[in-house]
């Protein structure tokens, strides 16, 4: 297939482009380059590379295109609430408009990186893709109405399917210490402690970036009828866990490092915990490949290998709402998030 991969330069897509083009497609990658001024180690080349925002599309550049897989996006809660507005604006609004723009120049196929946390408060038990939603955060609810619009716009020559990750963690180049597992291997390395700011029972689901991408790979290779306007939880069973698991499994491969809690002792309001069998029974062709403890093990030996220091750790190349404001306050980007003229 020929697939334009949307936010290709981020943390997800510099990993799943290049399985993308291992296992033989063509990929065209579209980023906005918010993040181009650092990787962690170099990122795959030998594809075409467009740098474009996804407000400012038109039907050309899905010219030829076979498949896209969207990935761009206001990327966590507390970007999602740097302006609740723009969140609307980038990750659903436009989203949308993406969806409609390729099926209007013949895509077949649309694959959504959406997300477990639309569930948000989840209650006690495992939440299963036919659950209510009860997002918490403007993030989450910009996944809700996307998938709502996109899935109005299914017809028989055009199928979405709807990727629902569970909180992503692992390597990729352009790193990432805003996420709850490589945010308590980062304080674990540089600091001996590993902070958690609530009470530490809220459950998470935990997924690999690597998976993450081996799950898109597979829905794309598959029969289209068989992902036909479907959602998947993307995950395992086993990897739901309380944070406080998650603390203590980064204690075990971090030596001399210790749990602390250092915010209000107040539970975390977002809590799931996620049912993954839909995905095992529907799509076996998607076989994970890493567990918490591989994962945990993966970054430590990265931030140990990296040297990782508090300034790094804490500062705008690891931290994608730092790396927003600096580009707003050294005027690069303006208000709407959009370049400034000087820098397209």
């Amino acid at each position: 297939m020929r697939v334009l991969v949307t936010g290709s330069q981020g943390y997800i897509g510099c990993v799943l482009c290049p399985l993308l083009l291992e296992r033989g497609h063509e990929v065209v990658g579209l980023d906005t380059d918010y993040f181009s001024d650092y990787s962690f180690f170099p990122i795959t080349e030998g594809f075409e590379q467009r740098k474009a925002e996804v407000r400012g599309l038109d039907a050309s550049h899905f010219e030829g295109v076979d498949a896209v897989v969207h990935l761009a996006a206001l990327s966590n809660d507390p970007m999602g609430q740097l302006d609740p507005s723009l969140t609307d604006d980038i990750n659903h609004r436009a989203s949308v408009r993406v969806a409609e723009l390729a099926r209007e120049a013949g895509v077949t196929r649309f694959v959504f990186s959406s997300s477990c946390s639309m569930y948000g408060a989840g209650g006690d038990g495992a939440v299963d893709e036919t659950a209510p939603f009860n997002p918490v955060s403007a993030y989450a609810v910009s996944k809700v109405d996307t998938e709502r619009d996109v899935s109005a716009l299914a017809r028989d020559d055009f199928s979405p399917t709807f990727m629902r990750n569970a909180t992503a963690y692992g390597v990729s180049p352009r790193m990432r210490s805003d996420l709850v597992v490589n945010n308590f291997l980062g304080w674990a390395v540089t600091t001996g402690e590993i902070r958690i700011l609530s009470d530490g029972t809220p459950w998470r689901p935990v997924v690999h970036i690597g998976d993450i991408s081996g799950a898109m790979a597979a829905v794309l290779e598959v029969d289209r009828e068989r992902v036909h306007d479907v959602a998947f939880n993307v995950g395992r069973d086993e990897d739901n866990y309380q944070v406080r698991d998650i603390a203590d499994v980064v204690a075990r491969h971090v030596p001399g490092s210790k749990v602390v809690y250092a915010g209000t002792g107040e539970p975390d309001k977002r809590s799931y915990r996620v049912d993954f069998g839909k995905i095992r029974r529907e799509l076996p062709e998607f076989e994970p490949r890493w567990d918490l403890e591989s994962g945990v093990a993966e970054i430590y030996k990265a931030f140990t290998d990296w040297e990782l220091t508090p300034g790094l750790f804490s500062g705008r190349h690891m931290v994608r709402l730092e790396q927003l404001n600096y580009l707003l306050d050294s005027a690069q980007l303006d208000t709407s998030l959009r370049w400034n003229a000087q820098q397209d």
